[in-house]
């Protein structure tokens, strides 16, 4: 089978930055970026057997299994604009996930995954997360510091603060990420890992990782190409 295409997974915490590195990518590279929280609305909105099962887990307050999660995922990487590779934002989150990413890449087309890890410390994940605020109208969120205006730029409604970016509930989350995120880690570490310093500036993080995958800035290049198993890439 000729492999063609990567997953370029993309692991952090809360607020490092992953979404922002994902669009950016998306663009020099010329693939899509998905998430597993757009995938799981993108199923509950087409109401598929797939979907109905998510919305009734979601409309309960439960969790959704580890199990519906990848067939969701699978069946989005088997889509056509996939076919070249894509970024992954949010899978896998177990060590379960990533070992039914490995088996399942294992007999399609992609080549092994790549993995870059956005570290950063956590106070300065907390102050981040402080200053960011939600439009309750379309949803997008800001950073507001030094005196910025505290009103969407896009339909001029009051931003507001989410619950969870509360420092408290910040620290938290943290806490379930590093304890759920360690063992993720390990399995990737000697093969297509890659730490990252994300509390360097964006423009920065994003040459840093084009050049891990072989790629100038702006163009998608030949990225698919085998990586070395591990690189340090902090400043």
């Amino acid at each position: 089978m000729q492999r063609q295409g990567h997953i370029i997974i993309l692991l952090g915490p809360p607020g490092a930055g992953k979404g922002t590195q994902a669009d950016r990518l998306s663009s020099s590279l010329g693939i899509p970026s998905i998430s597993t929280g757009e995938m799981l609305r993108q199923e509950c909105r087409s109401n598929s057997a797939i979907g109905l099962q998510v919305k009734s887990l979601l409309d309960a307050g439960q969790l959704v299994k580890d199990e519906l999660i990848q067939e969701v995922v699978a069946l989005r990487l088997m889509q056509p604009d996939c076919a070249q590779g894509c970024i992954v934002d949010g899978f896998p989150r177990t060590a379960a996930q990533a070992r039914f990413l490995d088996k399942f890449l294992a007999g399609s087309a992609f080549c092994p995954p790549i993995v870059f890890d956005l570290a950063i410390e956590p106070e300065i994940l907390i102050h981040r997360l402080s200053s960011r605020r939600q439009c309750p109208t379309c949803a997008r969120t800001f950073q507001v510091v030094n005196g910025a205006s505290n009103r969407c730029p896009h339909d001029e409604a009051e931003l507001v603060v989410r619950s969870d970016d509360q420092p408290a509930a910040i620290r938290r989350r943290l806490e379930v990420y590093a304890e759920n995120t360690s063992e993720i880690v390990r399995f990737y570490q000697n093969r297509g890992y890659h730490k990252l310093d994300a509390s360097q500036p964006v423009e920065l993080i994003s040459q840093k990782v084009l050049r891990a995958l072989g790629a100038a800035a702006g163009s998608p290049g030949d990225f698919a190409r085998p990586l070395a198993a591990t690189h340090q890439l902090y400043a």
